[in-house]
């Protein structure tokens, strides 16, 4: 273990609630999930229906669902660990040196959807994962807490250099929440950034898939609103993986240690969250007119438009602010070395990707019609994530860029939503 002389400098500054909420979240987050998709399942649908639609103990498991998550997980490490693809560097560490990734999450991506078609066409009963939902969900559950115990014990025999600096606070509960291990490997298998864009975010396009053969089992045929929602949210994991690169420099590969809140995150909060819609529309089908269905498709596209451009733009910016489409950007420039785009799509507000990811959850969820509340759930969620960590990164870019970063939000006043917020 580390001895004392070695500790980093633990940083003071609590998030999510500090201790009390490292200590609720992994109880209630949990039991959010189970609930909701409870719900969706329902006759009525309702959240403030008494007493809450709670499945029995009974339901909560079947032996399929462990097979299956298991079985998922093997095979997207097996397919991360497939020689395809370039390797990229990520940004440099503590220590000064660099991690290498290998940006293959499209490969697996494509080889998962081969797989899957194949089992469709040999008569592979994908409907029934709305049977298994649930239990399904348990597992994932289930094994986000195993992997963040052994995540949280592996850490204290990780150098001082590899810790987090915002989950070595000394207290057990919020450590473990917060994850004290920035990027733990095992062989060079790199577990935070695999569980980000595979095993998940890959489940919740087939789990959406398997809901609309459940619509199709039901009703011979798949509805405009399911096929909207599938493909929305294909569109979104497929923009994700083909610009996997980008999520070296995000806050939660760069900052975050891994622990229970990116575990569960990825593991299980993603795949059966951020798909209830489709769940939704299994038990409460929906008709779209055309110029309805014509008008989600159009604030869609002008979601992922602006969310696409703005990231782009960013990491073009990043990786070589020279590159004839950022040049003649106008910048400001920091004490750190570094420059701040004060014009293009970071001169309009703050974060424009977080605006166009509002949009797009909002074009998610207006197929499921306007009588429920709970297919509203990603877009409310999302929305009061993306603001709490707006607000983180304004924090953190202020302590960093100091009278550069004032000198920006002089420029740019608003933070995601242009003369709202």
């Amino acid at each position: 273990m580390n001895s004392g002389k070695h500790k980093p400098h633990r940083t003071t500054e609590r998030e999510f609630g500090g201790v009390l909420g490292a200590t609720c979240i992994p109880v209630f987050l949990p039991l959010t999930v189970l609930y909701l998709l409870s719900v969706c399942r329902s006759p009525t649908a309702s959240v403030l229906q008494w007493p809450p639609p709670l499945p029995h103990a009974t339901f909560l498991w079947d032996p399929v669902a462990p097979a299956i998550v298991l079985g998922w997980v093997a095979l997207q490490s097996f397919l991360y660990l497939l020689p395809a693809g370039k390797v990229s560097e990520g940004l440099v560490l503590r220590d000064g040196s660099r991690l290498k990734y290998p940006i293959n999450g499209f490969c697996a991506f494509c080889c998962s959807a081969g797989l899957i078609g194949l089992g469709l066409w040999l008569g592979l009963p994908l409907a029934y994962l709305f049977e298994l939902i649930i239990p399904l969900a348990v597992t994932a559950i289930a094994l986000s807490y195993l992997l963040s115990l052994y995540l949280y014990v592996r850490s204290f025999w990780a150098p001082a250099h590899a810790l987090a600096l915002g989950g070595n606070t000394g207290n057990p509960l919020y450590d473990f929440f917060m994850g004290r291990e920035l990027n733990p490997r095992i062989a060079g298998f790199d577990l935070k950034y695999f569980c980000e864009l595979r095993p998940g975010l890959i489940g919740w396009v087939v789990l959406n898939l398997g809901m609309l053969m459940k619509e199709v089992e039901l009703r011979e045929s798949p509805s405009v609103a399911m096929l909207l929602v599938n493909c929305f949210q294909l569109l979104y994991v497929t923009d994700a993986l083909w610009n996997e690169e980008a999520v070296l420099t995000t806050m939660d590969i760069v900052h975050d240690g891994f622990g229970f809140m990116l575990a569960f995150g990825d593991l299980a909060w993603v795949p059966f969250t951020y798909g209830l819609q489709a769940i939704f529309l299994v038990a409460h089908p929906q008709s779209l007119s055309p110029m309805g269905a014509a008008g989600i498709i159009l604030l869609n596209g002008l979601g992922y438009y602006i969310f696409r451009k703005s990231n782009s733009q960013k990491n073009q910016f990043r990786r070589d602010p020279t590159h004839p489409s950022v040049a003649n950007l106008e910048t400001i420039a920091t004490a750190t070395g570094k420059r701040l785009l004060v014009s293009g799509w970071w001169g309009f507000v703050r974060h424009p990707n977080y605006l166009g990811d509002i949009l797009m959850a909002l074009a998610w969820s207006l197929p499921c019609g306007l009588s429920h509340i709970v297919p509203y759930f990603y877009v409310i969620y999302f929305t009061i994530l993306l603001i709490h960590r707006e607000d983180r990164d304004e924090r953190q870019c202020r302590a960093k860029y100091g009278l550069a970063w004032d000198t920006y939000c002089k420029r740019v006043p608003y933070r995601i939503i242009p003369y709202v917020y």
